[in-house]
């Protein structure tokens, strides 16, 4: 039977506490996992569902970006990639007389996880200017009042067109398409706020702004470094592949503010030994105060320099550019001010040292514990520079492993889902629709919230996410929504983005990875490209939800028509009909996409996108060479009395999706408003364990921000430093605190005072 969704909000300011635990996965992940299941589908549907997940002839993950081997288990799937998929599959449904009955007033009153409990939304509604609910509307008219506000613009440029990372290369492809025809580069997406810093820098030092390794490569690693990254809750099946390379003789370090329980240890449920024993991964674990990693990596640089025969001369000499002034800043790295920055010692440094000096290959791994700060940027071209001095790229084993969130992130920006586009795109895609697309830059996730706020953009689009509850700043962000004349959402569930909206605002139901896509031409597939630049197929195998749900193709070539009107000469109703067509014209437009729908078939595993610097050892940078890099190290200061606070997620939790109450690998049940603090620090501030402190961020625009009602938990957090789950804490970053040069919001590094309070 399949349980209903709460009928209210469950308290979420009682947690109770237990020590944390310091292995992941094995038999607690399955029971949690196949209960969540079964709450949501039943057992059936969960059996049905569940053996589809990341097979050739079955469905992407709607959650994270990890790719899937060439052998795949029968139950390729991860715990938090089975709660994504049973929140999809569920057997709950918002249909109109749930909105009859529940004002948005009410909505908005309500926490993201009651929202997203109550299933999938079954038709589109519209919330009418001076309204206090959404009620039915049927598909026409909802596209006519689209295509109503968007011609009333008074330059394309006021409106704004988001793509969550879960849009397919399809339908973003076709988004991308539709805003530039219409007339903008307003392209803002999930990227601008987790991994735009690695974009910025790999594209500057390598020339390609994604990772350079295959999952073959992290086998065959001689060292592996995760940086600023928890994969046992957020990439688990990334733990498999640590595993492996652990087996085959790989060493690795663990560097990060918080012991985290899935590189401690992890109880593979794929196997009898793992489940009962599992595996030891990390081999040294550096306990790095928050913001700490770009000196962490210059100190490192400086050693390699100084170590006779360490630094690969042959490749520095032939494929790189700025040497000799990357050398003069590293060489004057202060291991003084190192130890400041990092909260390290010189025996785990000189440790860290040795492991690297061992390596032959050497892979990074990070995510949003190295992207979110001021200076993330410079971290992470640090971070490449360590490897050039190694010749640790385009070398088999060897190379950088951003490692992506959200399934498609990193396709949506292949298919030109982008503020910044390359003129060679833009010509490509000119020549190909015989349209003019504008060259001027558009709006990122920052700058979009910053027009909605000042007037500058009226009509909010957003394919997928929830906009509002990922962004900074939520008081401003959700005043600056509010501005808008039209919001409009096409989503398969609730969140807080419907519940904040513009004068005007539409939902538009759509199918999600796990329905059958049947058009006029028969039954579609659609494709994704995973965090190691592999595309596959996804083909869902469940009825849709809804009779009267539409594919995120579709919903986007029925706005372009009833926006761009006859005059358009792009054949948007093939477009509908027929997703091959689609990929036709991104085989003509995009390189490396040549013959898609070939490879595609032939193929069905997936192939690999070209990537010129592990291909070939050719970078595609302004100079011709991989490029060494020289930036002044930086790192939080932090007053007397205060604390730095990260952002992170709980085990119940995927980006601001929210499937439960409990953070069970680090001993939280029943609650989210919890402030994680060490206990040496929380005594120097008068804060017992279990008492109940609001989170003050201080920042020099002078502007309180105020996140009321935190637990204190004790726990093991380096020295100086805390961490709380967001959504709930980004009320405390200020909109215009972002990283140089990507303009990400600086999350991670938050300078917040704790003062004594009750709970919220």
């Amino acid at each position: 039977m399949v349980s209903k969704p709460p009928a209210g909000d469950p308290v979420q300011d009682a947690p109770r506490v237990g020590p944390p635990q310091h292995a992941a996965a094995g038999l607690p992940a399955v029971g949690h996992t196949l209960r969540m299941a079964q709450e949501q589908m039943g057992p059936l549907r969960t059996a049905r569902t569940l053996l589809k997940v990341n097979q050739k002839d079955g469905f992407d993950c709607p959650g994270c970006a990890w790719p899937e081997g060439e052998k795949r288990h029968v139950a390729e799937f991860c715990e938090n990639g089975a709660k994504a998929v049973a929140e999809e599959a569920t057997l709950r449904r918002v249909t109109p007389a749930f909105f009859a009955a529940h004002p948005v007033a009410e909505l908005a009153s309500r926490s993201g996880y009651w929202l997203g409990q109550q299933g999938r939304i079954t038709e589109p509604v519209y919330l009418p200017e001076g309204g206090d609910r959404y009620e039915p509307v049927t598909w026409e008219r909802a596209f006519a009042i689209i295509a109503e506000e968007l011609r009333a613009l008074g330059s394309p440029d006021e409106a704004l067109f988001y793509t969550s990372g879960r849009t397919s290369n399809e339908a973003a492809f076709l988004l991308q398409l539709f805003a530039r025809e219409f007339g903008t580069n307003n392209l803002p997406d999930c990227s601008n706020m987790c991994h735009e810093s690695s974009g910025s820098a790999l594209t500057e030092t390598l020339g390609v702004g994604k990772g350079s390794v295959s999952l073959e490569d992290l086998h065959r690693a001689d060292l592996i470094i995760v940086a600023g990254q928890n994969p046992g809750t957020n990439h688990p099946r990334m733990l498999s592949a640590l595993e492996k390379a652990k087996a085959a003789g790989a060493r690795i370090i663990s560097v990060n503010p918080l012991p985290e329980a899935g590189l401690e240890r992890f109880k593979n449920p794929q196997t009898p030994q793992g489940m009962l024993k599992g595996a030891a991964l990390t081999d040294l674990f550096l306990q790095i105060r928050i913001g700490g990693d770009q000196a962490l990596f210059r100190l490192l640089n400086r050693l390699v320099l100084e170590t006779p025969g360490a630094v690969d001369e042959a490749f520095v000499r032939e494929y790189t550019h700025g040497f000799e002034e990357f050398a003069a800043a590293a060489r004057e790295a202060d291991w003084e001010e190192t130890l400041t920055a990092t909260g390290l010692t010189r025996a785990e440094i000189g440790k860290a040292l040795e492991m690297v000096l061992a390596s032959k290959r050497t892979i990074v791994c990070w995510a949003m514990g190295l992207t979110q700060h001021k200076h993330a940027v410079p971290t992470i071209r640090e971070v490449v520079n360590l490897l050039l001095l190694r010749g640790a790229v385009g070398r088999p084993g060897a190379g950088v492993c951003p490692v992506r969130g959200h399934s498609n992130v990193q396709g949506d920006r292949t298919m030109g889902i982008f503020e910044r586009p390359a003129p060679a795109f833009l010509d490509a895609l000119d020549k190909e629709f015989g349209i003019v697309s504008p060259r001027r830059h558009g709006f990122d996730v920052v700058r979009s919230i910053q027009a909605l706020r000042d007037g500058e953009a009226k009509v909010f689009f957003a394919m997928g996410g929830n906009f509002v509850g990922a962004s900074p700043d939520t008081e401003v962000t959700e005043a600056a929504m509010r501005n808008a004349r039209l919001t409009v959402h096409v989503s398969t569930k609730l969140n807080r983005s419907h519940a904040v909206t513009g004068r005007r605002a539409l939902i538009l139901p759509t199918l999600g990875r796990t329905d059958k896509d049947v058009q006029r031409s028969g039954r579609q597939v659609v494709t994704v490209e995973d965090s190691m630049g592999l595309v596959h197929a996804s083909r869902g195998n469940l009825p849709p939800a809804s009779p009267h749900l539409l594919s995120e193709p579709a919903i986007v070539a029925r706005m372009a028509r009833a926006v761009l009107g006859a005059e358009s000469a792009t054949p948007w109703e093939e477009f509908e009909a027929d997703y091959g067509a689609i990929r036709d014209r991104i085989a003509r437009v995009v390189p490396g996409f040549e013959d898609f729908n070939a490879r595609l078939a032939a193929h069905p595993g997936g192939f690999a996108l070209p990537h010129a610097p592990r291909d070939e050892r050719r970078f595609p940078t302004a100079t011709g060479k991989a490029n060494f890099t020289a930036a002044p190290v930086e790192y939080p200061r932090v007053p007397e009395g205060r604390l730095l606070l990260q952002t992170l997620r709980s085990h119940d939790q995927y980006n601001t999706t929210i499937y439960g109450l409990d953070d069970r690998y680090r001993g939280i049940k029943g609650g989210r408003r919890v402030v994680l603090v060490h206990p040496e620090d929380a005594a120097a501030l008068g804060l017992a364990d279990g008492a109940y402190a609001d989170l003050v961020s201080e920042w020099t625009d002078g502007v309180e921000r105020r996140a009321p009602g935190f637990r204190v938990v004790h726990y093991p957090t380096a020295r100086g430093c805390a961490a709380a789950y967001y959504p709930e804490t980004n009320v405390l970053v200020p909109l215009e605190a972002t990283a140089d040069v990507s303009n990400t919001p600086a999350s991670k590094s938050v300078i917040v005072r704790l003062e004594e309070s009750a709970p919220a």
